[in-house]
């Protein structure tokens, strides 16, 4: 349904896109622990900003709540921005969308297939295309690490992941960039180029099984058809590639501007893992999503919520929201919400941990006196009611080739546990510090 709530807050937009933690401030101390918000021109939606009540939305799914979102679909309107979402909410037949039995059968299939991938392989494979793509920069001083790196690292890792020879990832990385940022025509030219990707992978798999995570899915004991096949692997790609970017990014940008990541052997300095779950914490690459539906009208904390309204659950506003807790070590260790929680939990999340880790321990090796071009409060957000995403994360560092006579970073130094000097906020006084949020 798309009836008008009335205080609804946009959720898309320069402003909200430059300050989303002002926003959930605005609604907490307007409306509680879930408010009205605005997706899209004309669609509206309750989202869950407490950490409490999305729990209770995230782990009651098959009571109250479910992830169907044919019934809120139907009310839809026949407009651009209602088509527009429908990339993100429309109904597929696959674990995100689905409740009891058939989501219980296609989450099975996607755990089972990634526990096949050893962790130090998927290592290695990180760490092989890191090592490609940096040095196609490595001599220039400078780059933007979310086009030239991050999201191609990822997609390329995806295509070889899928079994298709590295050749086939210009086609991937193609189709799934123009689907970020086009035009409603190159989108859908985008769209077509995705859709032709994915119908070449399966029938090559069809044709010549290999060892690969599109063979095991095809052949996995839950039997899925094809197009249970085929959308277990969209979603698998879709909901790897953009998440993962983002939390490369953020956690770089993150990395590079706050003092308590410096470099220290003595004063317990911070680690990636530490920097990853910050990010997952306070700028999850998700921030509203999680799309829930109720399958009778219930009051919800202070709310009325009926079937066929949609309800997104903000893992960005329920990770900070307030609490009555006093300051320091707490029992949670920081507990957050940037996996989901639930029977719906991301089942990738630690080799998603992984990657993104590998990823960032590479640039911080390879790239000598790397910092940010710019300071970090003059970054751009990417718009968009869902995601937390950089647009671009420039940075500058000492040139360097792979191939240059004498030791490189490529054959001296090990992947870093803490910043180096070099990447040290001590060395780049021209850095902002991170925004608080």
């Amino acid at each position: 349904m798309t009836t008008y709530i009335p205080g609804a807050a946009r959720l898309y937009g320069a402003e909200f896109a430059a300050d989303p933690q002002a926003v959930y401030a605005m609604l907490r101390q307007q409306f509680g622990r879930v408010a009205p918000v605005e997706i899209a021109p004309g669609i509206y939606a309750h989202l869950v900003i407490d950490y409490r009540a999305a729990l209770d939305v995230t782990t009651n799914a098959g009571e109250i709540w479910s992830k169907d979102p044919r019934p809120w679909q139907a009310g839809l309107p026949d407009t651009a921005a209602a088509r527009g979402l429908m990339g993100m909410i429309g109904y597929r037949p696959n674990c995100l969308f689905s409740d009891g039995q058939a989501h219980q059968r296609y989450r099975r299939v996607i755990s089972d297939c990634f526990a096949m991938i050893p962790p130090h392989r998927m290592r290695e494979l990180v760490i092989e295309y890191a090592d490609r793509l940096i040095g196609a920069f490595a001599a220039t001083g400078r780059a933007d690490l979310v086009s030239q790196y991050a999201r191609l690292i990822t997609l390329h890792l995806f295509n070889r992941l899928f079994g298709r020879p590295d050749k086939d990832s210009a086609a991937l990385t193609a189709s799934l960039n123009g689907l970020m940022d086009a035009t409603p025509e190159q989108g859908e030219a985008a769209t077509a180029a995705f859709g032709q990707y994915m119908s070449d992978l399966l029938h090559s798999k069809y044709e010549r099984p290999g060892d690969d995570f599109t063979t095991w899915l095809l052949h996995h004991p839950a039997a899925l058809n094809h197009e249970e096949a085929l959308h277990q692997l969209i979603l698998t790609v879709g909901a790897g590639n953009e998440p993962l970017v983002n939390a490369i990014t953020t956690a770089i940008s993150r990395w590079l501007t706050d003092p308590r990541f410096a470099a220290s052997l003595t004063d317990g300095a911070l680690s990636i893992h530490d920097v990853l779950q910050e990010v997952l914490r306070e700028e999850p690459s998700m921030a509203n999503y999680g799309p829930y539906f109720v399958t009778r009208p219930v009051e919800f904390h202070g709310r009325w919520i009926r079937p066929g309204e949609l309800v997104l659950v903000s893992y960005a506003a329920a990770n900070t929201a307030p609490t009555v807790l006093p300051d320091g070590p707490r029992s949670d260790t920081g507990a957050h919400l940037g996996f989901g929680a639930g029977a719906h939990r991301c089942p990738a999340a630690d080799p998603a941990l992984l990657i993104a880790r590998t990823a960032i321990e590479r640039i911080l090796t390879l790239l000598p006196g790397l910092r940010l071009a710019v300071p970090r409060a003059e970054l751009r957000w990417r718009h968009g009611p869902f995601h937390r995403s950089l647009a671009e994360l420039p940075v500058t560092f000492t040139p360097v080739r792979p191939d240059q006579p004498g030791e490189t970073p490529w054959t001296s130094s090990p992947p870093p546990s803490t910043p180096t000097a070099a990447t040290s906020p001590a060395n780049a006084p021209d850095c902002a510090p991170p925004a608080t949020s």
